[in-house]
């Protein structure tokens, strides 16, 4: 009866004991459970940010290309702006200069003149030199 009630009492403590790790395991379970939801949601949040990364890249090629362009067209603008003020000045000098060769005369009434500060007797200088 003695050795009964020692085994018994064994059989309890290990019964004890496995209940123990049964709810120590189950602790584990509802803490993976959780975990799992987590990942989801942080795998589904990495996609989206990587396809934010792709529609920004998407999006920088074409803000590039486009201030590429607009580069592009302010040089051509620049240079255009350049010729036109060359041949200003050239048109003005041969003005100024009464150039023969220049179809066009002055009048005192002509801009040139209004724009001096000498008077209508003497034309405006205008540099010659490139801006």
């Amino acid at each position: 009866m003695k050795s009964l009630k020692q085994v018994l009492e064994m059989k309890n403590q290990q019964i004890h004991q496995q209940e123990k790790k049964i709810i120590e395991l189950e602790k584990l379970a509802e803490k993976n459970i959780i975990l799992e939801e987590k990942i989801q949601v942080l795998q589904q949040q990495n996609e989206d940010l990587k396809a934010r990364i792709d529609q920004n890249t998407v999006v920088t090629r074409q803000l590039s290309e486009e201030n590429a362009n607009l580069q592009e067209y302010v040089e051509k603008e620049t240079q255009e702006k350049k010729r036109l003020s060359r041949t200003n000045e050239e048109l003005l000098w041969k003005l100024q200069t009464g150039d023969p060769t220049s179809p066009i005369k002055l009048s005192p009434t002509s801009p040139v003149y209004r724009g001096s500060s000498s008077g209508p007797s003497s034309p405006a200088r205008v540099s010659t030199t490139p801006r």
